[in-house]
């Protein structure tokens, strides 16, 4: 693997190092929400903030990727105590945020989805919990559906070669014997109690500022996907935990800041194009290649129930379905991955992908 994508250990000195400028600093908490035309869902979001969060000093940065839909008009005329960063353009998840954690002043850094609503206390008992807690260095809480009563997870192990065999060929139930047998997620863990975990997800995802700046915040390698799982690697590799709190929770209406705005086979595509930087940042050649392989092991498992399906009880979301697949699996099939992560190669389909957002 080559240097440059490795991520050296921090001993315990260097991990202290730095912490208490930021202890000292002028915000405990600096709150970052990128917006990309998401002014339906961005307002109960920040009036959640400012109206649950009593005793935490905090800030509030919006990094802006190019909204038309009147959200920046609307931020300054009813939120200007909110600093508002505006990018001009769609910079995607990695780089707008970086423009946020870059302007944040706080200790703690709280990477936030615009379509998500705080439970009252929710940063204050957040923030607590990290201060109890200096040998973590990420936090994640517990994230509740749209009913605001019903758990919606959003927190895994870090993928290994081994959990994505697992998963592809329908062995997940492996992961009733250990964690490290899981396909990918937790199967006898349901957010109920303390622990430490791979990584949360992007939508809720608390950092120390001084870290998450040390580590040049997220990879802007990850356009889109496996940033926040990059990320949480990267403080592992560190010396440092990422804890989950139950006693902090919030609602995420999901997909609303992200999935309606492009198309569903362009987003699976991007996917695996992150997925397969991620797999050779941290296993080299070989471990992009058994990504490589179990993708198509678990494509072709399900495209074979999928056709089935479709025959037994033929419909248009069936059919659209099968079509995807055949897609993915195609792709998969052509991709080199890691001609794709050195040289940025992908393979030409027979289908052609349109509107895909190409910045990067």
């Amino acid at each position: 693997m080559p240097n440059w994508l490795q991520t050296e250990p921090v001993g315990l000195e260097e991990r202290t190092k730095g912490c208490e400028d930021y202890r000292n600093s002028v915000m405990k908490l600096s709150v970052v929400i990128l917006c990309w035309n998401d002014l339906k869902v961005i307002t109960d979001c920040l009036k959640s903030i400012y109206t649950t969060t009593k005793s935490t000093e905090f800030e509030v940065v919006v990094s802006d990727n190019g909204s038309t839909d009147g959200s920046i008009e609307f931020i300054r005329a009813n939120f200007p105590q909110v600093r508002l960063i505006e990018n001009g353009r769609n910079l995607r998840f990695a780089k707008g945020n970086n423009v946020g954690i870059q302007a944040s002043r706080g200790e703690y850094v709280l990477i936030l989805n615009p379509d998500t609503i705080m439970h009252e206390g929710a940063l204050n008992r957040l923030v607590a919990f990290a201060d109890k807690h200096p040998e973590a260095g990420a936090f994640g809480c517990r994230v509740m559906n749209a009913d605001g009563k019903t758990y919606q997870g959003c927190i895994w192990p870090l993928p290994t070669p081994r959990s994505e065999w697992i998963s592809a060929l329908g062995l997940g139930a492996l992961g009733y014997l250990s964690d490290a047998l899981g396909p990918g997620w937790y199967l006898t863990w349901k957010g109920e109690t303390e622990r430490a975990v791979g990584y949360p997800a992007g939508c809720c995802l608390l950092v120390r500022g001084e870290l998450l700046k040390r580590l040049g915040g997220f990879d802007e390698k990850f356009f889109y996907y496996f940033e926040e799982t990059d990320l949480c690697h990267r403080i592992w590799d560190a010396g440092f935990s990422v804890l989950y709190t139950p006693e902090a929770s919030i609602t995420h209406l999901g997909g609303q800041s992200t999935h309606k705005k492009f198309p569903p086979i362009g987003f699976l595509i991007d996917r695996q194009i992150t997925r397969y930087l991620y797999f050779y940042k941290y296993f080299g050649q070989k471990g992009a290649r058994s990504a490589r392989k179990s993708m198509l092991a678990g494509l072709a498992l399900r495209r074979a129930s999928a056709w089935v399906r479709h025959v037994v009880r033929p419909s248009q979301a069936s059919r659209e379905n099968l079509e995807s697949l055949n897609i993915l699996f195609d792709w998969n099939y052509r991709v080199d991955p890691v001609r794709l992560a050195e040289k940025g190669e992908e393979p030409e389909l027979r289908v052609k992908i349109t509107n895909r957002v190409l910045e990067r």
